[in-house]
């Protein structure tokens, strides 16, 4: 099947199931009724040979398609109007200090319920209002201490109200203690081990809370060093044994195999990384995503480089499976580990999938 075929196939496949991820990236057009809508329509599916898509409703237009009265493609649709506005919640909670969000008055200045405001901010982001306020913080708070900032200045600089306030939620999303956090990880346990896998040498590192990174590479000794670097004063051990059952179900997810548990992790990201990363776990087995899909799906459409970048420095692979997002065409690309690595990994997923299905049909 070629790359264009692959393409009408996946966008068939999000009007048959109305997503509205897919709105304003595209329009489908009936020939029998020489109409065109929205992916998101809610009138009666047409048969697949009577459809055509296009990327612009100028371009339906321009092939002499008229618009839906019902769905009015050429609008900003449900989705995309939610999304405009939860963007400007984000750029209102992040500018508020601590103490001074109140759902209530975000809802008025935004023109929308408190209860509304909650349920569609945490419906597209991941997390609620407060979460993300909290996340901002934490961005500015984890800025200064990597700088090298006083743990007290840094504390008021990201807008804490005190410094109980900030130990309270930094030290389970820093994976340490601020302080330990600014010396680059001192008095901080990180266990790690290498072994050897189909892809490669294959590093996983982990603290008590859970994994933290999971690595690919030629050789051991560039793999040891780059933890070394991300965490320079910790103190680092090497420990096969006590890693062996979290290796395994990693090796487990390399062959192809749907895992047998989910796997805890202890990850330090901002509340954008964190989203996304939560619907690249969504990604079933064998399936991937465009860039620009995993934008789409997470409201903000206009955010498919970001999307690259959160994919990009995913510190855990296989476990936030990075390898199933693709191109806009379907190529495979961008893959911090290499891309035949990437390949390979997909390959050997659609193989165990074709493999279950050829078991169930028997």
């Amino acid at each position: 099947m070629s790359p264009e075929a692959q393409n009408d196939e996946r966008r068939w496949r999000a009007v048959m199931a109305r997503d509205a991820g897919f709105d304003g990236a595209m329009v489908f057009a009936v020939r029998s009724t020489g109409i065109y809508c929205r992916p998101s329509c809610p009138a009666r599916r047409p048969r697949r040979q009577n459809v055509v898509f296009f990327p612009r409703p100028e371009a339906a237009e321009g092939a002499g398609f008229r618009a839906c009265r019902r769905c009015r493609p050429k609008g900003p649709s449900p989705a995309q109007a939610r999304a405009a506005w939860v963007e400007d919640a984000c750029r209102r909670l992040a500018a508020q200090e601590e103490g001074r969000l109140r759902l209530a008055d975000l809802g008025a200045e935004l023109g929308v319920s408190p209860h509304h405001l909650q349920r569609t901010f945490k419906q597209l982001m991941g997390i609620t209002p407060r979460q993300y306020a909290d996340a901002v913080r934490l961005g500015v708070f984890r800025a200064h201490l990597r700088k090298g900032a006083d743990v007290t200045a840094a504390v008021y600089d990201a807008g804490y109200g005190s410094s109980s306030r900030a130990y309270e939620g930094a030290s389970a999303r820093l994976g340490m203690t601020p302080g330990a956090y600014r010396k680059g990880g001192r008095g901080m346990r990180i266990a790690y081990t290498i072994v050897a896998s189909p892809l490669g040498r294959l590093l996983v590192a982990a603290t008590d809370r859970g994994i933290s990174a999971v690595c690919l590479g030629d050789a051991d000794t560039p793999l040891a060093a780059a933890l070394r670097e991300e965490y320079p004063a910790a103190e680092l051990r090497r420990d096969d044994a006590g890693l062996k059952t979290w290796v395994a179900s990693i090796l487990q997810r390399m062959e192809g195999r749907a895992p047998a548990a989910a796997l805890p992790v202890d990850l330090r990201a901002t509340a954008f990384q964190r989203r996304v990363w939560e619907e690249l776990k969504a990604i079933p087995r064998g399936q991937t995503r465009s860039y620009g899909e995993i934008a789409r799906r997470i409201g903000q459409p206009t955010a498919a480089r970001a999307v690259a970048r959160a994919c990009a420095t995913n510190p855990v692979a296989l476990v936030i499976p990075c390898h199933r997002v693709v191109g806009g065409d379907g190529s495979v690309a961008g893959y911090r580990w290499g891309v035949e690595r990437k390949r390979r990994l997909l390959e050997r997923e659609a193989a165990a999938n074709k493999r279950t299905r050829s078991i169930d049909k028997h």
